[in-house]
């Protein structure tokens, strides 16, 4: 009896040791005590509450109100805050946060500011997180998204996971598909892209007036240089910046290609609305009436395009010289703070909004973005028969050709942002393409040799 009481106090010790210990261990670089990133590791009364800071459109938001609900559902005793800003306002309050050192406790963030908030101590690593965490599987999500919240201390891309993709954003090319029957023109094929010219020959076709006033009332294109140069870039063999990311590379000939194609639509061929007639209409709203025949199409406009006034399909972007489509694919990492004081309940927000079925189900069913799940995604691009029916082309790009915009590899995107400040007297035709990359490739590479700069001296601290 004296001998099964000494090894019952024996053992007593050992727990009451084990518990404080656990208590002490740090979250720190998650190495002790990260559990599995289900927020059920430690059961108390105490409410845990978390800020969730993020931004969306009102069909965002109402999706994401929906999921945090049944979070909070599956995790009780945790309470999440939700801090949503508009998007154009984002970046400026969350490094206003940062600064007053009120960072969420989950918060959306850009790719290309991965390196600088690791560097600065703002992004927890969540890799022994996700390690430990059996419903976690990142060979079933997409492997472009995963990647571009990597970064082993040198280079993004590669090494411990400081977020999780929130989505990944392929931005297709839209076809009013309506339009393309009502003039008898063949429907763009799904696999092949059309040339430049042939591009060129079906928006003329398609421009016209309608009403017999004189005016053109039906325009081909509208696209928005921010956004849609990049695939004629790209399609044509060049790029903004070299492969080492140390040289704007905008000054290479077939650059200047695609930049004055993109001009000579509106300034030469008349198939894009001029200036003046963006000012009475611009051509969102043309698109959204029926009256553009192409449109750039992301995850995050399908549940506004369920209501369009006609039927819509996406299509490749037409290529350039290389014969290849090109464009480009979005994402907003979800990140948590490195002062998180929830750091397990804080992941399990990011896992559940990002990796769970449960969650990634109610997103998708409000059409807000393409599965993050692979073979979910791959279920419900063979539902050809919702909007889009062409979903396929979304994960085409996902999976094949997409490609993250230039800014993302260097250390701020100062550089290729200055690229489109100045591009208006190329668009009005006051300037050519090669007169323009010529001027600003000095500008854009004085920025580039900055920004690397900043980058190495914050390795050094």
């Amino acid at each position: 009896m004296v001998k099964n009481k000494s090894w019952f106090t024996l053992v007593s010790l050992i727990l009451i040791l084990s518990t404080v210990l656990a208590g002490c261990g740090g979250k720190g670089n998650g190495e002790a005590g990260a559990g599995n990133g289900n927020g059920n590791a430690g059961k108390s009364s105490e409410t845990k509450e978390l800020t969730f800071m993020y931004r969306g459109g009102t069909d965002e938001q109402k999706a994401y109100t929906e999921v945090v609900k049944k979070f909070e559902a599956d995790h009780p005793g945790v309470k999440v805050k939700m801090v949503v800003t508009a998007a154009d306002q984002y970046a400026t309050k969350l490094k206003a946060a940062i600064t007053g050192n009120k960072v969420p406790d989950v918060f959306y963030f850009e790719s290309g500011d991965l390196k600088a908030y690791v560097n600065s101590g703002i992004l927890m690593n969540l890799t022994p997180y996700l390690n430990n965490n059996d419903d976690i599987h990142l060979d079933n999500i997409w492997k472009y998204g995963v990647d571009l919240y990597r970064y082993d201390g040198d280079v993004a891309g590669q090494g411990d996971i400081y977020g999780m993709p929130k989505d990944v954003g392929p931005f297709a090319l839209g076809y009013n598909k309506t339009m393309f029957e009502k003039e008898g023109i063949p429907l763009p094929d799904n696999d092949v892209p059309m040339t430049w010219d042939e591009f060129i020959e079906v928006n003329k076709k398609l421009t016209k007036d309608t009403n017999g006033d004189g005016k053109i009332d039906q325009y081909g294109t509208g696209f928005n240089v921010n956004w849609v140069l990049q695939s004629l870039v790209w399609s044509n063999g060049a790029d903004w910046i070299d492969e080492t990311k140390t040289k704007v590379t905008i000054d290479d000939p077939k650059f200047a290609e695609a930049l004055q194609f993109f001009a000579d639509m509106q300034n030469v061929h008349k198939i894009t609305p001029s200036a003046e007639d963006a000012q009475t209409l611009d051509t969102y709203q043309r698109w959204m009436k029926g009256e553009l025949a192409f449109f750039p199409v992301g995850p995050w406009d399908m549940s506004t395009y369920e209501g369009l006034p006609f039927e819509y399909d996406l299509m490749p972007y037409p290529a350039g010289s290389t014969g290849q489509s090109a464009t480009w694919i979005g994402s907003l990492g979800i990140g948590v703070s490195e002062k998180t004081k929830y750091p397990e309940e804080a992941v399990a927000l990011v896992n559940y909004l990002t990796a769970s079925k449960e969650g990634m189900e109610m997103l998708v069913n409000a059409k807000v973005q393409i599965p993050n799940l692979i073979d979910m995604a791959e279920e419900w691009a063979a539902d050809t028969s919702t909007k889009p029916a062409n979903k396929q082309e979304f994960l085409d790009i996902v999976g094949e050709y997409g490609r993250v915009l230039p800014g993302h590899y260097t250390y701020n995107a100062e550089w290729y942002n200055l690229f489109f400040t100045d591009i208006q007297p190329v668009l009005d035709g006051k300037i050519t393409a090669a007169e323009y990359v010529k001027q600003e490739q000095p500008k854009m590479q004085k920025l580039l040799d900055k920004a690397i700069e900043q980058e190495q001296k914050s390795k050094k601290k």
